[in-house]
């Protein structure tokens, strides 16, 4: 267990919100509201802790192309944001990060509901750096879709 000090809102918040539907609900709500951009995927946190973000997104009509499959935007943005909420729960509240690329390749098709797991294992957060966090998505048959790499700038948070 991390020393209360090195543990950032979003990690403090999550465990208390966690234990319930409408805690789940609120902490969804919360993030929409600081990562506004991703509230239309309608995310929802399956787990988050330091070194490991799970995302579900439901499959939904505004999500899909013509041909019935997720769009591909939608399934980058996933990737983004579990990669983004992997960062910030692990780092230092002290360290602040920001996406600055992605590598992304699209397996198969996306017909369902899936999941992204972005896995972070880095311990020691100094300077200024780059950190490269791989994300899988699954379908729900548990096939592998979509792989990622996010490259993510992490820096120390300035007035502090």
């Amino acid at each position: 267990m991390r020393p209360a000090h090195l543990i950032g809102p979003t990690l403090r918040e999550w465990p208390q919100r966690s234990q319930s539907p409408w805690g789940r609900w609120l902490f969804r709500l919360a993030v929409g509201q600081r990562l506004p951009f991703f509230r239309i995927l309608g995310p929802r946190v399956l787990e988050l802790e330091p070194a490991v973000c799970r995302l579900l997104m439901p499959k939904r009509r505004r999500l899909q192309r013509l041909s019935g499959d997720v769009q591909s935007s939608a399934l980058a943005s996933l990737c983004e944001l579990a990669a983004s909420l992997v960062a910030e729960v692990t780092m230092p509240p002290v360290m602040q990060s920001a996406p600055r690329g992605m590598t992304i390749e699209y397996l198969r098709r996306v017909e369902s509901a899936v999941t992204a797991t972005a896995r972070l294992d880095k311990r020691e957060w100094r300077d200024a750096q780059t950190v490269a966090v791989p994300v899988s998505v699954v379908d729900v048959n548990s096939t592998e879709v979509v792989r990622a790499v996010v490259t993510m700038h992490v820096l120390p948070r300035s007035g502090r």
